[in-house]
């Protein structure tokens, strides 16, 4: 028989709330059984709660890890398919974290400028402050 895994075993072993675990029930990612109120979690749907968070972690929405989750689940007569699907969507997630970085790097640049003017202005301005001293003191 399978194993078995209750959603609190399961929140335990992720370091993730149960609610999260029940978020991603609702949203299609994992499709526990139930006896009573109790929900019962076999060994694919712990799989999915795993490759569900190290997509949330490689920055994917739960859509299309559902999307790529679901496709997996269907037949193995189309694998080159659904390897080319999530080759796919993980080319297109490096590219919008390049894209990013760009932005980031950009960012930085005109912060740094903007800290170099700044620092200037204090400079001047500490001068000026200390001529008018100067002066007023004459």
């Amino acid at each position: 028989m399978d194993e078995t895994y209750s959603i609190s075993q399961l929140a335990k072993e992720f370091d993730i709330t149960t609610r999260s675990i029940r978020h991603y029930e609702d949203f299609g990612l994992v499709s526990p059984s139930r006896k009573g109120k109790t929900r019962i979690y076999n060994r694919k749907d712990r799989i999915r709660l795993k490759l569900t968070l190290r997509g949330k972690r490689l920055g994917f929405p739960l859509a299309e890890i559902k999307e790529l989750l679901d496709m997996y689940d269907t037949s193995n007569s189309n694998k080159n398919r659904q390897l080319l699907a999530t080759i796919a969507k993980i080319e297109q997630k490096k590219s919008e974290l390049e894209q990013q970085l760009l932005d980031i790097r950009e960012i930085q640049d005109e912060l740094d400028l903007a800290e170099v003017r700044c620092r200037t202005a204090i400079e001047k301005n500490s001068r000026n402050n200390r001529r008018k001293k100067l002066s007023s003191e004459k």
